[in-house]
């Protein structure tokens, strides 16, 4: 049995995101937990001594409460309060491993990496990273499993791990460094993604976006901007994460009266101008990419094609990597909020080190979607 974590996505401009009241109780509460001004164990005010302090409604206060406790930060006692929660033993110094391949080559792990790294530090705790070699091309799959297998030598108190994608051998490497671990009885902390399947499900805790929703929620966008040919494009041996865009992606289309079409979802490299050429060539007026790199690939060839973008092809991707924005036109895509994953992935990491039998969770986190140029629709924003 799962704990999923569903929040509401919130869509935002490129000025910046909005905060709601209870995020601004949220992150205060946070900050003091974050800096030590908060310990565990320590009680939180009572939520009228919140309202007062805050200026805000009760319902407001128990909302950024609710976040916090599904965060892991606090839990909250019937009849006593709301408390700070405890995670290690005192004076109790671990090592964690980092089993990122793509680290080099997918941007979005640098700052999850970045959050962890300072929270494994402040719990006077130390973070190993593994090397992957030449971070421009590939991770070798034997590099991979020599870095779980020199973790288990070193005995790591668990290990963070993002499964591989986009080659023919990752479902063996993910496979092995799985086993290898579950072996040595180290806990384990998918980010991003699973090592199986949607609709699988694994024995491991994962966190990351809620990537069915996010799928929702960008074809929802390309809908209420008049389009009614929506393709979705991946490279091979993408990761599940994927599928499960693609699922949201299905829904949206048949949540507004369109049946999705077989024909509309492609594999394929997107720097190929016959490839594209054939996207093209099959009524496509909106294209949804798997990640911002295949959505920065196909806007290059759908140039060199001479087909404007958004003109012709209105394009979205996922991920919202720093040069979206520089992208011409600038690129409309998802928002990860990386540094709330790397929170959540080391509090979850706690919980399972003190609880090794709970049951595996996906806990997911608000994707947000940011109106570029790139679909044509810049002056358009709504929420689900």
């Amino acid at each position: 049995m799962t704990e999923r974590r569903d929040k509401q996505p919130m869509i935002r401009k490129n000025s910046g995101p909005r905060k709601t009241k209870h995020r601004q109780v949220f992150e205060y509460v946070f900050a003091d937990i974050e800096s030590g001004k908060l310990k565990g164990g320590d009680r939180l005010p009572s939520e009228a001594e919140l309202v007062k302090q805050f200026g805000l409604s009760r319902p407001t206060i128990a909302h950024a409460l609710h976040d916090l406790q599904n965060f892991g930060l606090v839990e909250r006692r019937v009849g006593s309060g709301t408390y700070v929660r405890k995670t290690q033993k005192p004076n109790e110094s671990w090592h964690f491993g980092l089993l990122i391949p793509g680290l080099g080559s997918t941007e979005i792990f640098e700052p999850i990496c970045g959050q962890l790294a300072r929270l494994v530090q402040k719990h006077h705790h130390t973070l190993l990273w593994g090397d992957f070699g030449d971070k421009q091309s590939d991770p070798e799959p034997s590099l991979i499993e020599q870095v779980c297998e020199s973790y288990i030598r070193q005995n790591v108190a668990g290990v963070f791990f993002a499964p591989l994608e986009l080659t023919e051998d990752k479902d063996r490497v993910n496979r092995s460094v799985i086993a290898a671990m579950t072996a040595a009885s180290i806990p384990i902390v998918l980010l991003d993604r699973d090592i199986v399947h949607f609709p699988q499900r694994s024995g491991f805790d994962l966190v990351g976006i809620d990537n069915r929703r996010a799928g929702f929620l960008i074809t929802e966008h390309f809908i209420g901007l008049g389009c009614r040919r929506i393709d979705f494009l991946s490279r091979p041996d993408s990761a599940p994460t994927v599928m499960l865009r693609i699922a949201g992606y299905r829904e949206a289309l048949l949540n507004s009266g369109i049946l999705p079409d077989q024909k509309w979802i492609h594999s394929g490299d997107p720097s190929n101008r016959q490839f594209v050429q054939s996207i093209v060539d099959g009524g496509a007026t909106a294209v949804i990419c798997a990640n911002d790199l295949t959505a920065a690939n196909l806007m290059r060839t759908l140039d060199l094609l001479e087909c404007p973008v958004p003109e012709q092809i209105r394009v979205a991707g996922f991920d919202d990597v720093r040069y979206a924005e520089l992208l011409r036109p600038s690129l409309t895509t998802i928002h990860q909020p990386c540094t709330d994953i790397g929170t959540i992935a080391m509090q979850v990491m706690f919980e399972r080190i003190s609880n090794p039998a709970f049951p595996p969770r996906d806990i997911l986190v608000q994707p947000t979607l940011v109106v570029r140029q790139s679909c044509g629709g810049t002056g358009s924003s709504h929420s689900l």
